[in-house]
């Protein structure tokens, strides 16, 4: 090599030497965590009731009947699943099981890549096929760094006895788990209660207050308990009853007086002054025409996306220090932000999310908490 030619090539050398320097020491720095990146306080409502013949030995909730709106109605045949489901939308993955440890891993994988950090999974007892679900969502949780709570459905706890026990049961099973949220002040786990105004508030009190004869407070079962929120003057109810909180579920704007953004400032200002922990719930769209074909006023367009978009704006300008999404996966409600892909079944083609792609909502979400990311004040102490 001449000398000329060494010198010329003086400056690049110099370069590489700064690069493969540069290269070392970023070996031997750890990589940032993903994990880092997901919101304590994005909680999304998680449906583990699906099956699968090879599972299963059925296509649980693929298949459904068709519910009617009074008992009198006449009988629809139902909806037998094997392509032809109850749902409006068909999910990306097919008519997987909630019990195939694939299918759990992906889903959590999709909920921690769009930046959500809790998952409210589904609680209808120890006797239904749902919980077979539950150790594979724990672990699958724990990798992506996830963290589980619950939402009580109605089959579950047909009394307040057997609500208090359901939240018993929860613990003592899972309690010890490091994937099931606890608050990081106070420690308790977190529950929320689907039509909990089924149960007077009475009721509640004997096991949401201090006092109360089946009283969970101060006991190593005391939980933080967030109600549904219905109508326009539930304020006593969850007062009297003693709960930390409520919630809105419902993604179909203006079916209820909770689901209304236009209510969500006054609800968090009410919830602030007396304690509590409001969670408005914010959805892409309503559509159940498969299951409940009389319920068309209740249906709300995804409108490219933006329906979506105006009820996260709502819940971030609302003050609230948490949001809650329905859904991941309510097929049979088509609240779902699950991917969904083109299907035809004979006589029927199912909806998708075209023109955008079928993982716009996770990734829309994961905009949305990371733009405007909720609990910039601290959650009320009780």
């Amino acid at each position: 090599m001449s000398r000329r030619l060494r010198r010329s090539l003086l400056p690049v050398l110099a370069v590489l030497a700064t690069l493969a320097l540069l290269l070392a020491a970023c070996a031997h720095r750890p990589l940032p965590d993903a994990r880092t990146a997901l919101n304590p306080r994005a909680i999304v409502f998680y449906y583990n009731w699906y099956g699968s013949p090879e599972i299963d030995g059925e296509r649980l909730h693929w298949s459904h009947p068709v519910l009617k709106f009074n008992p009198d109605d006449p009988d629809r045949p139902p909806i037998p699943g094997d392509g032809d489901i109850a749902a409006d939308f068909y999910p990306a993955l097919g008519e997987y099981s909630s019990a195939d440890p694939d299918t759990v891993e992906r889903h959590m994988a999709m909920i921690a890549r769009a930046g959500i950090g809790i998952v409210a999974v589904t609680w209808l007892g120890e006797g239904d096929p749902s919980a077979r679900s539950l150790p594979l969502l724990f672990e699958a949780a724990a990798r992506h760094g996830l963290r589980l709570c619950f939402q009580i459905e109605p089959a579950a706890r047909p009394d307040i006895g057997a609500a208090r026990e359901a939240m018993v049961r929860i613990v003592e099973r899972f309690g010890s788990h490091p994937a099931l949220f606890r608050d990081p002040d106070s420690g308790r786990p977190l529950f929320f209660v689907y039509d909990s105004y089924q149960i007077p508030a009475v009721d509640w009190a004997r096991v949401l207050t201090a006092d109360g004869d089946l009283s969970l407070r101060g006991t190593r079962f005391d939980a933080d308990v967030i109600g549904l929120w219905v109508g326009a003057d539930e304020h006593a109810f969850f007062r009297d009853g003693g709960f930390d909180g409520f919630y809105t579920y419902f993604a179909s704007r203006g079916f209820s007086y909770g689901s209304t953004p236009a209510h969500w400032s006054s609800l968090q200002r009410w919830a602030q002054d007396n304690g509590m922990r409001f969670i408005p719930s914010v959805g892409p769209g309503y559509l159940d025409a498969r299951v409940r074909p009389w319920n068309g006023a209740n249906a709300h367009d995804r409108d490219g996306g933006r329906y979506y978009d105006d009820m996260f704006a709502a819940a971030i300008a609302s003050g609230a220090t948490h949001v809650a999404i329905t859904s991941f996966n309510e097929w049979h409600e088509g609240t779902q932000i699950e991917p969904a892909v083109p299907h035809t079944y004979p006589g029927r083609h199912y909806l998708d999310y075209a023109p955008l792609p079928p993982d716009h909502y996770l990734r829309r979400t994961r905009y949305w908490l990371s733009k405007h990311p909720p609990g910039l004040q601290p959650p009320p102490s009780r």
